[in-house]
C-alpha cells in the first residue's frame, strides 16, 4: 500500500449524460413504426424508433459505431428528458393509431443497441377517452 505524503483538498467526478442536442437529434433521424388496437376500451401499441447513427454522421462529432449506440442506448434509458420526449411520441402515435383522443397513458420506455443502430421501445397503454 502506497503511503499518501499529500492529498488534494477536491474530489473529482467526472459524467457523462446525452447532450441537450441529442435527444432532438436522435428522435429526428429516426424511422418509426407504430402498431396497436383497442380490446374495449384499452388501447394497447407499441411505438419503435429506430436510430441509424449513420445517418447521423454529418450532424455528430462522435464516431457513428455499434460503442456509440451502445452508450446513446445506456443514457438514454436513464435520461428522465428522453424518456419526457419519448412519451410524447409514443402518446402522439398511439392517438394516430387510435383514431381518437386517449387518456390516462400508461408508457414504458426500453433502450438497446444493435450495431450502429439504436432501437427505442415504446409501449403504450391508455384507455379511450369519452367526450
Amino acid at each position: 500500500m502506497a503511503l499518501a505524503r499529500r492529498v488534494s483538498l477536491f474530489e473529482r467526478e467526472v459524467t457523462v449524460r446525452l447532450a441537450p442536442v441529442a435527444v432532438e437529434l436522435l428522435h429526428g433521424a429516426a424511422r418509426i413504426l407504430s402498431e396497436g388496437e383497442f380490446a374495449g376500451d384499452v388501447y394497447t401499441g407499441s411505438t419503435m424508433l429506430t436510430v441509424d447513427l449513420a445517418r447521423t454522421s454529418a450532424l455528430i462529432s462522435d464516431s457513428p459505431d455499434s460503442t456509440t449506440a451502445q452508450r446513446v442506448a445506456f443514457l438514454y434509458a436513464a435520461d428522465e428528458r428522453c424518456r419526457t420526449h419519448a412519451r410524447r411520441i409514443a402518446v402522439s402515435e398511439a392517438r394516430i393509431g387510435a383514431g381518437c383522443d386517449l387518456s390516462v397513458p400508461h408508457v414504458d420506455v426500453e433502450s438497446r443497441a444493435k450495431g450502429p443502430e439504436v432501437h427505442l421501445s415504446l409501449n403504450i397503454e391508455a384507455q379511450r377517452r369519452n367526450a
